[in-house]
């Protein structure tokens, strides 16, 4: 890396000046203990090249056979290695006597935050990995799929002519060009009518709950949850100390008529697809829901987490936010379960009392998603690259979940039940027998490359063991070599 060499470069140059006033040595042995002192105190950091001794000798003044007798004596001491053809290398051992201290809870530091504990404790309850395997992560499209060169072209393009004025602050909410492509998007695909001015452009669906919590909730107000669902809904409103109450589906959806006890303030639901057993709300019942939300002074939010997959070409699937008379819908969707996750640009449609402090909030936090992200977004919608691409995606993992489960009930135990969905969705639910512990199974196969969801962890209350499976972003040859992996280790929790 050029830039950390002309940075090392400085400092050494400026410390031997400083060095030359007031030390006596022979002049190989100020340098020497300088760049060891520099090494040792992490001004220069590990695994990172020195500069070369040509260009040393030349910014030290000193002769070139100097700086090579310097860099030898720290290859010999172990601060660096040679590596032919690339200079010298810090070494990432360290060897200076100076080491990280434990820090006691009797140090001298402020007592975190009740809510930062919180956050803290319940980050146990979410479904999060930076592993990389593929191979049956949950929530991914088939990445394969996504149109890079149309992205990469719409990229380059606007760098190309962007202006340095668009290289400042951009507006909380979003720039109008996207709001008003998605607001187009989502009366085409979806059926829902808005103002673009309700739209508000975040990085993802946890961003837009921590945003509606942190504007309505205070600590122990009462919000309603499916159960099962997604943990890390649960994780935000935990942590936020809110009151939660988990609530039962039958066929038509959540049974919002079984809740007793104090109003909510918001109620948290996943009506085109149910996560994670694709359960999908009738009409009447999110009528009833929104009834009874009128009723009680409830803020609904509408989980929309997949709806281009689990709505398309479905007719007669109106959502909660289209039907709402009283604006007390809160829509969510993201782009980051559609294109990919790395892309984090998702959205939410926010009825008009609450836009001030949602705005707010962002501003104080988050501040605002890429501008150069949200206008490549909003030219993939406009010149229909999202809609060929929608096709694609539902293509490709139908013809990949037809493979999983084919292969998966030809290789696996019969006790391992995939579940139907009713909704077309990016994952499988499998049912395990009763005495294996889904988080002990998921965490060996975790360990083999295999990454899954264990279904307990979508529960509020009364949990019931399964896993949940990704397929699309699997390929056929890997998909059964995972599978066939996955079956023999199965074989020591029967």
């Amino acid at each position: 890396m050029h830039t950390s060499k002309d940075i090392i470069l400085d400092l050494l140059k400026q410390s031997y000046i400083h060095l030359q006033t007031n030390q006596k040595p022979p002049t190989y042995l100020k340098i020497l203990n300088l760049v060891k002192q520099k090494i040792d105190e992490h001004q220069i950091p590990k695994e990172v090249f020195l500069p070369s001794t040509r260009q040393l000798s030349r910014a030290l003044g000193v002769s070139r056979s100097t700086i090579v007798r310097v860099y030898n004596l720290l290859a010999i001491e172990g601060y660096v290695k040679s590596i032919q053809g690339a200079g010298y290398l810090v070494n990432p051992i360290d060897l200076s006597p100076v080491k990280k201290k434990n820090v006691s809870e009797n140090s001298n530091y402020p007592v975190i935050s009740d809510r930062g504990k919180m956050f803290i404790k319940n980050v146990s309850l979410m479904h999060s990995t930076a592993q990389k395997d593929l191979a049956f992560r949950p929530g991914l499209p088939p990445l394969d799929v996504f149109p890079v060169n149309q992205w990469k072209r719409l990229f380059n393009s606007y760098w190309k002519q962007v202006k340095f004025s668009n290289l400042s602050f951009s507006d909380s909410s979003g720039l109008d060009h996207l709001k008003k492509n998605v607001a187009l998007y989502l009366n085409l695909v979806r059926g829902i009518r808005c103002d673009h001015e309700q739209i508000v452009i975040v990085s993802g669906s946890l961003q837009s709950l921590y945003l509606i919590a942190n504007a309505v909730l205070n600590p122990m107000d009462k919000v309603i949850m499916e159960s099962p669902t997604f943990p890390n809904v649960h994780s935000i409103f935990k942590s936020l100390g809110a009151d939660i109450s988990a609530l039962p589906l039958d066929q038509e959806g959540l049974q919002i008529k079984s809740f007793k006890g104090k109003p909510p303030k918001l109620i948290h639901t996943t009506p085109s697809s149910h996560y994670p057993t694709g359960k999908q709300m009738t009409l009447n019942r999110k009528k009833e829901l929104l009834d009874w939300a009128q009723q009680h002074k409830a803020i609904i939010i509408e989980n929309d987490y997949d709806h281009e997959i689990s709505n398309w070409k479905r007719e007669n699937n109106d959502a909660i936010f289209s039907l709402d008379n009283s604006q007390r819908t809160v829509y969510l969707g993201t782009f980051n379960r559609l294109l990919h996750q790395s892309i984090r640009l998702g959205y939410m449609v926010v009825p008009y009392y609450l836009l001030d402090v949602i705005k707010a909030l962002q501003m104080h936090s988050h501040r605002f998603v890429s501008p150069s992200n949200q206008i490549v977004m909003s030219q993939f919608i406009e010149n229909n690259y999202i809609y060929s691409h929608i096709k694609n995606v539902v293509k490709v993992a139908k013809e990949r979940k037809s493979l999983f489960v084919e292969q998966f009930q030809d290789l696996m135990p019969s006790s391992f039940k995939i579940q139907d969905s009713e909704a077309r969705s990016l994952h499988i639910l499998v049912k395990i027998p009763e005495h294996i512990n889904d988080k002990t199974l998921k965490s060996d196969l975790f360990k083999s490359h295999i990454n899954v969801h264990n279904y307990s962890h979508c529960f509020l209350e009364n949990s019931q063991n399964g896993l949940i499976f990704g397929y699309s972003a699997v390929k056929k040859p890997i998909m059964t070599k995972k599978i066939k992996i996955m079956q023999n280790l199965v074989k020591k929790h029967l």
